[in-house]
């Protein structure tokens, strides 16, 4: 499998306050709603429900990421009717009392000749998701 990263971003909340968030992702449609319509463009059509979030593009379809573990340092998803087996991971990291840094991580079974032609958009992808989620906290 190959991991792509995002960028950390830093938050000005409780780790323990983001990752409670994520044990309900349902709690996070209102804060997708909240956010600016330009930057909801961004992020597409996606829904949530209590253990999944679905993500529906033109390209793929929906695609299914499904909560398969919960701590307080992290949220791992495992992706459901994804063309490729593929791990959504969001790392909460406390920097202050009121500070954490938020990063995702994509892991996914590429092919090794295909890495060069996918690999790109993999980290387009991850920094992407870092960027969403840490908006949606």
């Amino acid at each position: 499998m190959a991991r792509y990263s995002s960028k950390p971003v830093a938050v000005e909340r409780p780790a323990t306050e983001i990752a409670g968030k994520f044990a309900d992702f349902s709690v996070l449609e209102g804060a997708l709603e909240a956010m600016p319509e330009a930057e909801r463009a961004k992020v597409g059509e996606i829904s949530f429900d209590r253990d999944v979030i679905t993500i529906t593009t033109p390209q793929v379809g929906a695609i299914r990421l499904r909560a398969v573990e919960r701590t307080p340092e992290a949220v791992v998803l495992e992706a459901e009717g994804a063309p490729v087996a593929m791990k959504l991971e969001i790392a909460f990291k406390p920097l202050a009392a009121t500070r954490t840094e938020v990063t995702g991580s994509v892991d996914v079974d590429i092919p090794v000749m295909l890495k060069p032609l996918v690999g790109p958009a993999m980290q387009k992808a991850a920094d992407q998701f870092g960027e969403i989620f840490a908006r949606l906290v």
